[in-house]
């Protein structure tokens, strides 16, 4: 058995530490999980995607729906960027890049990273880019579909990571509440869950990953990539017995 992930992920999926790279970079975390269980990964991700955007893929992603059909576990590797600070509404945010002209555009986004860390800390990490309320609800409704259609799938989450990030002025006060929901809700429907700070949380708060502070060296990358294959080694349905019908 030469097992496929189909892993649904933010973009500490596919940044290394000098910036983003292809999904079939060898030293990203999925590629080096599926390695490690002698199979290889299917990455679905994009910068900044929350739950709902893992959801919004597997009901809307014509590649997903057909990738469903031939993996042997999905993993469901956001949540992470749910719980930073986003001072102005999400549907703001990300329609900065609508602006015309391009001028335009430059100047209100240049305005808005540099407000972004100082309202961050006056507003306490509040709101964030997704309430916790919202995670457990996409990723819920998402276990719930992936079974309806695959019983026998193995599904697995994670807990979310930590950052040193200048850009949100270190502040990441929703974590810990966010990751005590989602630990709630997957022991509830039997969805194990990789602490991603438990694995990775010294390498970025030290200052080893990315100069961001949000992403990951390699080093990191490794780290989560043989912690998930231990955790989803495990699920995985063996190979038939030589000679089996």
């Amino acid at each position: 058995m030469k097992p496929r992930l189909l892993v649904l992920a933010d973009s500490l999926s596919f940044h290394g530490p000098d910036g983003p790279c292809a999904a079939d970079e060898p030293r990203l975390w999925p590629n080096i999980a599926a390695a490690a269980l002698g199979g290889q990964a299917d990455l679905v991700a994009g910068i900044g995607w929350t739950a709902r955007d893992a959801w919004w893929s597997l009901i809307g992603d014509p590649r997903v729906w057909a990738d469903l059909h031939h993996v042997d576990a999905v993993v469901l590797a956001v949540g992470s960027m749910d719980t930073l600070p986003s001072p102005l509404p999400t549907y703001l945010r990300t329609g900065l890049r609508y602006l015309r002209p391009d001028g335009l555009r430059r100047v209100v986004r240049n305005a808005y990273l540099a407000a972004q860390p100082r309202l961050a800390v006056a507003l306490r990490g509040r709101p964030t880019v997704l309430p916790t309320k919202l995670t457990v609800h996409y990723l819920d409704t998402a276990v719930g579909a992936l079974r309806v259609l695959r019983p026998e799938l193995p599904i697995i989450g994670i807990l979310p990571s930590v950052h040193r990030a200048a850009s949100y002025g270190g502040v990441h006060t929703a974590r810990a509440a966010t990751a005590a929901a989602l630990a709630s809700w997957a022991e509830r429907v039997n969805v194990p869950l990789l602490d991603l700070a438990a694995v990775v949380g010294e390498h970025v708060l030290s200052g080893r990953g990315n100069p961001d502070g949000i992403h990951w060296g390699w080093e990191g990358h490794a780290s989560v990539g043989k912690a998930m294959a231990t955790l989803i080694g495990p699920l995985l349905t063996p190979d038939d017995p030589p000679g089996a019908p």
